[in-house]
């Protein structure tokens, strides 16, 4: 998943070339990302993984364009988003990005039903759907007996698929999560990865970190950082 040109629209669903990330300390400054290349194919699970510090969240952050590299470029969709300015950025991040936090109550409303946060998510996508739409998603993910329900009313795993419903809807060209099964039990953590691969086969494009045995078992490709760099 490294080398070759900048990745066209057909090719991949974003990627990142020779990017470079510091971030500043009270002791100094600490390389994150030292010249990290690789593209994140379309339709597919792409996990990163590593120790804790080796630049994981650093990575999706970029890949999401909640932050940008020092050096390097960052592309999504085949168009190129490290230099564009603030509004075009939070234009790409808010069309064509889902990014997912890793307790699942953050990604959420307290004050909407499941439905409502999916269609709102949609419209903030600037893509409305239909009601017919909004509830054969929530029954693709288990959530079709729970379409009027607060997130307070739901449980971690519950929250967390329609955090990814929520994702999906409106068509982003992919979907960051930072450890999204950090919170769930076992049998929370099985649902959640089910439906992401599902949606994957279905044209989705995923990252996820996580050191989860049971993410890296639904990964098509995985990522292994370590101090800031790419492992072979």
């Amino acid at each position: 998943m490294s080398g070759g040109p900048a990745p066209t629209r057909g090719e991949a669903a974003a990627a990142v070339r020779d990017v470079v990330k510091t971030h500043r300390t009270a002791t100094g400054a600490v390389t994150a990302l030292d010249r990290v290349t690789l593209a994140v194919p379309r339709a597919r699970v792409t996990v990163v993984t590593g120790p804790s510090g080796s630049g994981k969240s650093t990575l999706l952050r970029l890949l999401a364009c909640v932050d940008r590299p020092d050096t390097g470029q960052v592309w999504v969709a085949g168009q190129r988003v490290d230099a564009l300015r603030p509004r075009a950025r939070r234009r790409v991040r808010r069309r064509q990005v889902a990014y997912l936090f890793q307790r699942p109550g953050e990604n959420l409303l307290p004050y909407l039903g499941a439905a409502e946060q999916v269609r709102l998510a949609a419209r903030l996508r600037g893509v409305p759907v239909a009601d017919g739409e909004v509830h054969r998603l929530l029954d693709r993910l288990d959530l079709a007996g729970r379409a009027e329900h607060r997130p307070a009313q739901l449980s971690g795993g519950e929250q967390q698929r329609l955090a990814v419903a929520c994702g999906v809807v409106g068509g982003p060209e992919f979907v960051v999560a930072d450890e999204p099964t950090a919170e769930l039990d076992t049998r929370a953590a099985e649902r959640v990865l089910a439906a992401v691969a599902g949606l994957a086969r279905s044209g989705v494009a995923f990252v996820l970190s996580s050191h989860d045995p049971r993410v890296l078992a639904v990964a098509d490709g995985v990522v292994r950082l370590d101090h800031g760099r790419v492992l072979p």
